[in-house]
């Protein structure tokens, strides 16, 4: 059990070294983000639009809107285009960023200009042509705009030479064909300001962009910070384990030398118990107070082998607390510090009391004896168990703890006070 045990742990290991190694993936916008602001750029400006057209009481609203709607599905159709390409600067640096933004806009909004164009070209004609026989206007054969003049006017026409002549018109041309028909003056209009909305676009974009990746790094960083606290959990999780086993192998060897095979066999049994118990639990993981309270008393059952006759044993756990958690082995140093500084240095009975009980919804834990305090010449053994329990409480509940470790009079008292933590479904 115990190699297989190990050999799982091992595949555990080199799982979390796989992922601490593996690239981590490109933060991005999701698509569903980027497409909602699209459509509530292109719906904000059909409203406009529209609204405007209300507004200046324009002819033939109705076909207007139309054209006005595919054109607007048309500008979405190459905003998506433009996302693609601004995909490609997404690691960028800021100023490449915005150049590309400068850039990769205008062929778009040229684009979306000519569509412009093209959708309200049969339109504008109309329009023209109504607005021509309205004002007493009409087109010739060759698409220039003329005005009627009446009978016998004299005007003055320019000469081959720069000189002036006058004649008699019966029309006079207020826009000719050639002026009307440079199309790409009305578009690169269209177009220029259907940039500057392209780019206000973009600007949102980034913004999300970097938004997102704000909340990847904070999520790695939560990462890092989690498997660096693990790792630390586990490592004076470990701590404890070698320490309790060579005082305890000590132990067995001396029984061994003066002939106490049974009293031997018997630590052996239930050093079997303990360390079935205890290596149950994943290192960095919290246990019930209940077994940190069970555990503790496998622990003084093996000691009590050495000392049948000095060592007494005292637990205090109330009903209602015994769910509360509680980081695993916890207890461990404070019991086997009152052991091997009470018990051991006396040749009196002594009793070792481990208690809980909770003030103001906060669990405070106590292991005190009655031995004679901390002897002299004890302090290295001594404070490596206290600074091992300290340390594993603030890496598991912060600077929110209490821990105090002092003599009083008749003995020592250790003391704990950490958040007070049960189970979701606990009901009192």
């Amino acid at each position: 059990m115990a190699l297989s045990r190990a050999r799982r742990y091992l595949a555990d290991v080199t799982r979390n070294q796989d992922l601490t190694f593996e690239k981590p993936a490109r933060p991005t916008v999701p698509f569903r983000v980027v497409l909602l602001s699209m459509v509530g750029m292109w719906a904000a400006y059909f409203v406009l639009i529209s609204l405007r057209s209300v507004i200046h009481d324009l002819d033939m609203q109705s076909e207007m809107l139309v054209r006005r709607l595919l054109v607007t599905l048309a500008g979405l159709g190459l905003t998506i285009v433009l996302w693609g390409l601004l995909r490609l600067v997404d690691r960028q640096s800021l100023w490449m960023k915005i150049g590309a933004a400068s850039l990769f806009s205008i062929p778009i909004a040229m684009a979306i200009g000519q569509i412009n164009q093209y959708a309200f070209l049969d339109i504008q004609k109309q329009i023209e042509q109504r607005y021509a026989e309205e004002s007493g206007f009409r087109f010739d054969d060759e698409g220039n705009l003329l005005y009627d003049l009446p009978d016998g006017v004299e005007i003055e026409a320019p000469g081959p030479e720069g000189d002036g002549a006058t004649i008699i018109s019966e029309s006079l041309v207020i826009a000719p064909a050639s002026v009307r028909e440079n199309g790409w003056r009305a578009v690169l209009d269209i177009a220029l300001g259907r940039y500057f909305l392209l780019l206000a676009w973009a600007s949102t974009y980034f913004a999300l962009l970097a938004g997102y990746q704000a909340r990847a790094a904070e999520r790695r960083e939560q990462q890092f910070r989690s498997a660096a606290k693990a790792a630390e959990l586990r490592s004076l999780r470990y701590q404890v384990n070698p320490h309790f086993l060579f005082n305890t192998l000590n132990s067995l060897s001396a029984l061994v030398m003066t002939g106490k095979a049974e009293r031997a066999e018997r630590m052996i049994q239930t050093m079997s118990r303990f360390y079935r118990h205890s290596l149950a639990d994943e290192p960095t993981s919290d246990v019930q107070l209940k077994d940190e309270f069970d555990l503790q008393k496998l622990y003084l059952d093996i000691e009590a082998v050495r000392f049948p006759e000095r060592l007494i044993p005292v637990f205090d756990l109330p009903e209602d607390l015994e769910k509360a958690r509680v980081p695993g082995m916890i207890l461990q140093p404070l019991v086997e510090n009152s052991v091997k500084y009470a018990v051991s240095a006396v040749g009196r009975p002594v009793t070792i009391t481990v208690g809980a009980r909770e003030e103001f919804d906060r669990l405070v834990i106590t292991v005190s004896d009655d031995g004679p305090g901390v002897p002299e010449g004890s302090q290295h053994g001594f404070g490596i168990g206290l600074a091992n329990v300290r340390d594993r409480l603030e890496a598991r509940f912060g600077s929110d703890i209490g821990f105090t470790s002092t003599p009083i009079p008749g003995g020592y008292k250790t003391e704990i006070r950490v958040p007070l933590s049960r189970p979701v479904n606990y009901k009192r």
